[in-house]
């Protein structure tokens, strides 16, 4: 199963380290990544397998809204079929 994240806030030094670091103690696996700076900040789109992650869906959910918080970002992470319907015309 696949889902989408997106980070989004003020550029500084770490941010995908400490993203991926996160990801990695959930057992969550990067598939693709697209990041870029758009003037100070930081954007970016990941696409992610969570069949194996080491959590259910809405503790790995509450984890990264987390991790948000705590490094001054906005992660949302949501089903790829969810994204996809939410972003279809």
């Amino acid at each position: 199963m696949k889902a989408i994240i997106t980070v989004v806030g003020k550029d500084r030094v770490g941010i995908i380290a400490q993203v991926c670091n996160k990801l990695a103690e959930l057992n969550i696996n990067v598939l693709d990544i697209s990041q870029t700076i758009m003037e100070s900040n930081f954007t970016m789109v990941m696409a992610v397998d969570i069949l194996d992650a080491s959590a259910p869906f809405q503790t790995f959910y509450e984890e990264l809204h987390k991790l948000g918080d705590e490094m001054g970002m906005v992660i949302h992470i949501n089903r790829e079929e969810i994204f996809d319907a939410m972003h279809s015309i």
